[in-house]
């Protein structure tokens, strides 16, 4: 981080030292325990720790909403936060807990940090997080005054997110954060930074255009987008010199610019609805081609649906319910979650013990998720079950490699990823699945999804659709699944997944 912060200082000799935070703080009170409901989750909560602040934090707004509602109806102070609610209801929720004792706040990721909400005795955790750094940030919210420590209290209403919480907790043990990575290639801000230079200042000289930036890798592809910029008219070019167009007065020009003054975004995420009810939330990656045609069912929440609308400037997905598959029994996962992430729920169900009291519901739990993986984990490698449906791959490499290797392979063999796994059709052939060459491989993403990526439209269709794929992408851990080694289970029958 500081040599990131020092830039180009650091050939001039300028230097940055690291400071202890001070001495190790006593390990953190981790439970888990397993309620398999919102409704069980809100009558723990009003039993346990009465007198006490307590932040419970929940994976959806939907879900917050609901165990607002649960908390209310066993008695409980109960205060809400999410992005749904207005800034001011938002405030208003935030001091009032800050004020009172006995009381619950719930929430989403938006008191995951930089809001004071005063004092707090617990941190309650619905389900899950997707990664070890909020978490992080999610028990650093205890254990901050004199004669207290960090504590977390897990509760998972699913088998699927009691797995989840495991895994997170077994690779939070191991000393794992996710690393601090700039997103790759982003030509995106690359067309913002020539936009804003001829705003600032007035105009610049096309040829000495590099000066400005000192060889920042933002802007590798430079001449591309600036070539781009004065084709499509965001950029007028007169006798060398380059200043704000047409197309970027059109685009950008309102409010004296203030769209194109701000490059702060967050992963694009689209929001699944059947009806009025909020079912959850996929990655672009999750809508291919056939699944927004409605050929392909999307699974969610353990349920197949189809897509009916596909609402890209809303970010809203309208599906249906369709049970013409049969039961689906292998997991979904629409919203990448890391390599090590999946990896580490593997580890969990092969035998490891997450570091966290376990309540003996959480025993009965860990046993049958155990007993449900049995045959899709081994010791020695990934597996492979072979079907009259066709042949599942469980390698457990997150759905960007998953996504990414699926790009290199034919496209007969019609892939279909998930975090755990890659299911195909028959066609299937090991030795063409490990000749698969990902180096330069794109994970497909729908053209209508770079509405979400801020400035697009001061990119080609092509080069825009390129960044985005390229945020999306892991080729590392695709060659890791392509040639890693593969144990062939016995063959399922019709209708299994």
């Amino acid at each position: 981080m500081l040599a990131w912060y020092q830039g180009s200082n650091a050939t001039e000799g300028v230097r940055g030292e690291v400071v202890s935070a001070g001495d190790p703080l006593v390990a953190p009170d981790l439970r888990l325990d397993y309620v398999g409901s919102i409704e069980n989750a809100a009558v723990v909560i009003a039993a346990l720790h009465p007198g006490e602040k307590r932040l419970a934090f929940c994976e959806s707004r939907a879900q917050a909403e609901q165990l607002a509602f649960s908390l209310r109806g066993q008695g409980l102070t109960t205060f809400i936060s999410h992005s749904s609610l207005s800034l001011d209801e938002r405030r208003q929720s935030e001091r009032a807990f800050a004020e009172a004792r006995d009381c619950v706040i719930v929430s989403t990721s938006t008191l995951e940090l930089g809001i004071d909400i005063g004092d707090l005795d617990r941190m309650i955790q619905i389900d899950s997080p997707r990664s070890v750094g909020s978490f992080l940030q999610r028990l650093g919210r205890t254990g901050r005054r004199a004669g207290t420590s960090r504590n977390a209290l897990f509760l998972a209403t699913e088998h699927e997110t009691f797995l989840r919480a495991a895994g997170l907790l077994q690779l939070w043990s191991t000393g794992f954060v996710e690393p601090v990575t700039p997103p790759p290639a982003p030509r995106h801000i690359a067309a913002q930074q020539f936009l804003a230079l001829a705003l600032q200042e007035g105009r610049f000289a096309r040829a000495t255009w590099q000066q400005w930036w000192a060889g920042s890798p933002v802007m590798a592809d430079g001449d591309l987008i600036l070539d781009y910029l004065v084709e499509a008219a965001f950029l007028a070019e007169d006798g060398g010199w380059l200043f704000i167009g047409p197309a970027a007065e059109r685009t950008f020009g309102g409010r004296n610019f203030l769209e194109l003054l701000s490059t702060f975004i967050t992963d694009l995420e689209l929001v699944v609805v059947h009806g009025r009810k909020e079912i959850g939330s996929v990655s672009p990656i999750s809508l291919n081609a056939e699944v927004i045609r409605g050929s392909k069912l999307l699974l969610l929440a353990g349920r197949p649906w189809r897509v009916q609308d596909v609402d890209w400037l809303r970010r809203r997905v309208e599906v249906e319910p369709d049970e013409s598959r049969g039961k689906v029994r292998w997991s979904s996962e629409p919203l990448p979650e890391s390599f090590e992430m999946v990896r580490a729920r593997r580890d969990v169900l092969l035998g490891a013990d997450p570091p966290a009291q376990l309540t003996q519901r959480a025993r009965t739990a860990l046993e049958t998720v155990r007993a449900a993986w049995e045959t899709r984990v081994d010791q020695l490698g990934m597996v492979l079950e072979r079907g009259e449906q066709g042949v599942t791959l469980w390698s457990m490499a997150g759905l960007r490699g998953h996504e990414t290797l699926a790009a290199a392979l034919p496209i007969d063999f019609e892939a279909r990823c998930t975090n755990e796994a890659i299911r195909f059709s028959n066609r299937f052939s090991i030795e063409v699945f490990r000749a698969a060459e990902v180096s330069e491989a794109l994970p497909f993403i729908a053209p209508e999804a770079v509405d979400g990526l801020k400035f697009s439209a001061a990119l080609p269709l092509d080069v825009a659709r390129a960044t985005l794929s390229e945020r999306f992408a892991d080729r590392e851990h695709a060659a890791e699944v392509a040639g890693g080694h593969v144990v062939v289970v016995a063959t399922t029958v019709a209708g299994d997944g």
